[in-house]
């Protein structure tokens, strides 16, 4: 509503002309709520409760008489009760925007107050203790302005003489030569590490290389392997074939030999058996022929000389016996000639080889010595046979080829 008036959550709103202002402050102070202001007879006026902040920067001199240049931050501002509010209103209500310019000049003269009582060792290490005696110093007077000091700290101490800097000096010094040492270990150590790393990267790229010819060559070889995949196939395809050939042609071939012993070796074997056997037995033949003609002649011949002594005896004594026997003799070529001539168309199979053609040879003769001592039996019966022994006739095995 245009009488409404409600301060914000920072702010203090000051109301003057109330009748229900208090006795110490003359007027009303309202904080987190709003209050109707009457024109023309009330007037409304905000006091920020914001913090706020102070830049110090003053040249102290401290104990031992050496200048210092100090830079300190003030954090502050109004505070939340009545009376502070009321001290900081009449104060600077019209003046807020100079807050900070004249709160700092109150903290600047406690701190120079505090320096100078401090030596530059002490404000050095210890500052938060120059904070707390500067905020405790001004407590007082800044409370009489209605302001409440949250935080102050020295941010830089600055100097013009050099003592700080030689102060600091020997222990810049051991601190720079151990930092140099701690810098050349750290060098050493660095250089070491690069060494261990360069020779780890070194292995790792060798290894990896190796691995990497392993990866090449196992593919190389299986893409080899998968290139002569084909032309293997087909060569183990051929070979097959080729064993197989060479198999038929293999059993062809026995049974062309099996043939060639079945119908050419064999039937010739046993036809050079046959002319070989018939060869032998013309052979045999032939030989007996010619012994049986030798001893017919060798027969006929001695038959002839015994024919002659028998005739001659005969004559010489009168047998008339003796004569019929010369005459039978006379003919006795005659039978051998026909008994020769009947064997020699006569297929004989000779068992005993040499022996049996004498033995057969010997039987002819024998058949013709039967035959005359037959006759001569003929002509005297009562004779006994020549030297007391019945002739015997050999036998003689054979076959007549009609």
């Amino acid at each position: 509503m245009f009488f409404w008036h409600v301060p914000a959550p920072n702010e203090a709103m000051l109301i003057s002309g109330s009748k229900g202002q208090t006795r110490d402050t003359q007027f009303r102070i309202v904080t987190g709520h709003g209050s109707f202001v009457l024109p023309v007879k009330q007037k409304a006026r905000m006091l920020s409760l914001a913090l706020r902040e102070a830049e110090i920067t003053e040249d102290c001199v401290t104990q031992q008489g050496i200048r210092l240049n100090v830079r300190a931050v003030a954090v502050f501002k109004v505070g939340d009760d009545a009376v502070s509010i009321a001290n900081a209103a009449r104060r600077f209500l019209t003046e807020q925007d100079q807050m900070e310019e004249l709160a700092g000049r109150i903290f600047a003269g406690h701190l120079r107050s505090i320096v100078g009582g401090l030596t530059v060792e002490q404000i050095i290490r210890e500052r938060n203790r120059v904070s707390q005696e500067v905020i405790a110093g001004s407590h007082g007077e800044m409370e009489k302005l209605g302001i409440v000091v949250d935080a102050l700290q020295i941010q830089e101490i600055g100097d013009a003489t050099g003592y700080i800097k030689n102060l600091a000096a020997p222990h810049a010094a051991a601190v720079a030569s151990q930092a140099r040492i701690a810098e050349a270990k750290a060098d050493q150590e660095a250089s070491q590490r690069e060494q261990q790393a360069a020779a780890l990267k070194a292995e790792y790229e060798r290894d990896t290389a190796i691995k990497r010819a392993g990866f090449l060559a196992e593919t190389e070889q299986y893409n080899a392997r998968a290139a002569q995949a084909g032309p293997l196939a087909g060569a183990r395809a051929s070979q097959e074939v080729i064993e197989e050939q060479t198999a038929l042609a293999e059993r062809q071939a026995s049974l062309a030999a099996q043939r060639l012993e079945a119908e050419v070796r064999r039937p010739a074997d046993a036809e050079a058996y046959r002319q070989r056997t018939l060869a032998e037995a013309a052979r045999d033949r032939m030989k007996f022929e010619a012994d049986g003609n030798a001893y017919t002649e060798r027969t006929l011949a001695q038959a002839q000389a015994d024919a002659n002594s028998a005739r001659a005896a005969s004559l010489r004594d009168g047998n008339q016996e003796l004569i019929a026997a010369n005459r039978i003799v006379e003919n006795l070529p005659a039978l051998a000639d026909a008994a020769a001539r009947g064997m020699s168309g006569a297929d004989l199979t000779v068992l005993n080889g040499t022996n049996g053609v004498n033995e057969m040879a010997a039987g002819v003769v024998g058949q013709g010595l039967a035959i005359l001592h037959a006759l001569q039996r003929g002509a005297n019966p009562m004779k006994p046979a020549v030297d007391g022994k019945a002739a015997s006739t050999p036998r003689i095995s054979g076959t007549n080829p009609s």
